[in-house]
């Protein structure tokens, strides 16, 4: 268990300096934004330096924005993943700070698309170790749990917000590359872990029991177990069907690997669910 904790603060470390080398390299020279409050955080220091006397970092903003929902998560959420996610979000905030601005590349087309891959790596990989970048995905998290709503129109709006404010401000051309940048992103991390909110897992084993005592001393969630049998072999087995939310996919995942590396699991996409689905 502590040599798992070091791994994922290990983990968390990279994905922070990725994110920090994304922005610092390649979105904030050619005033592309990012997404969610690194988006915001980057926003609002290029207002305030361009059009006030006041000069704030852009890691500082996007510490001060993630404080409140950090209290939020911790309160809503659960400890650990609260604490991997500030850890997150106080590493980006130190290396944006400690990592020199510098223009990479001057084709903006070339920074807008290069920026958002690496960045969507920093955010894949924190988020497929059970952790998170922070912002809008504790928001997320507190939503599903809360309300059962998707975080879908929030974040629609909320870039929305950032690339009609760019286009204002600083040109249409940068609110397009924007959306470039966005859209690399979102892809990129859709291959690397997943974009949606809730999952169905499959788990085809022999080791029925000891899953499902495994699982629920992990992850308060109800399990529907189905009797199965092989279609080549003839051998009797169980399917354990449960439904979770992305950020219970690492947790899960590393309970079937321990209990029953031979189990044959299918993770889908679930757009919705009815009846009971605990949140709290």
């Amino acid at each position: 268990m502590l040599w798992l904790q070091t791994k994922k603060v290990m983990i968390v470390i990279a994905g922070a300096l990725i994110n920090a080398l994304a922005m610092n390299l390649f979105l904030i020279p050619a005033n592309v934004y990012s997404s969610g409050f690194t988006g915001i955080a980057q926003l609002l220091s290029k207002v305030l330096s361009d059009y006030t006397a006041i000069n704030v970092s852009m890691g500082f903003l996007l510490l001060l924005l993630n404080i409140p929902v950090a209290i939020l998560g911790w309160k809503k959420v659960g400890k650990s993943f609260t604490v991997f996610s500030f850890l997150s979000v106080l590493l980006t905030s130190l290396f944006l700070s400690m990592i020199p601005i510098k223009e990479v590349s001057h084709d903006i087309l070339l920074n807008a698309v290069f920026g958002g891959v690496i960045l969507a790596i920093g955010v894949g990989i924190t988020l497929k170790w059970g952790a998170s970048t922070g912002g809008v995905d504790i928001i997320a998290m507190v939503l599903s749990r809360m309300k059962d709503k998707p975080v879908g129109p929030y974040m629609f709006v909320l870039n929305g917000i950032i690339i009609i404010t760019a286009g204002f401000l600083f040109g249409w051309e940068k609110a397009l590359y924007t959306l470039v940048t966005l859209y690399t992103s979102t892809r990129v991390i859709d291959a690397i872990h997943t974009r949606h909110a809730k999952l169905t897992a499959m788990i085809v084993t022999k080791q029925a029991d000891e899953m499902k005592k495994a699982i629920h001393a992990s992850l308060v969630r109800g399990i529907t177990m189905i009797p199965a049998k092989g279609a080549f072999s003839n051998e009797t087995r169980e399917m354990l069907m449960i439904v979770i939310t992305r950020y219970e996919l690492f947790d899960l995942e590393r309970i079937i690997q321990e209990v029953d590396p031979n189990a044959f699991t299918n993770i889908v996409q679930t757009t919705g669910v009815y009846g009971f689905f605990r949140r709290e």
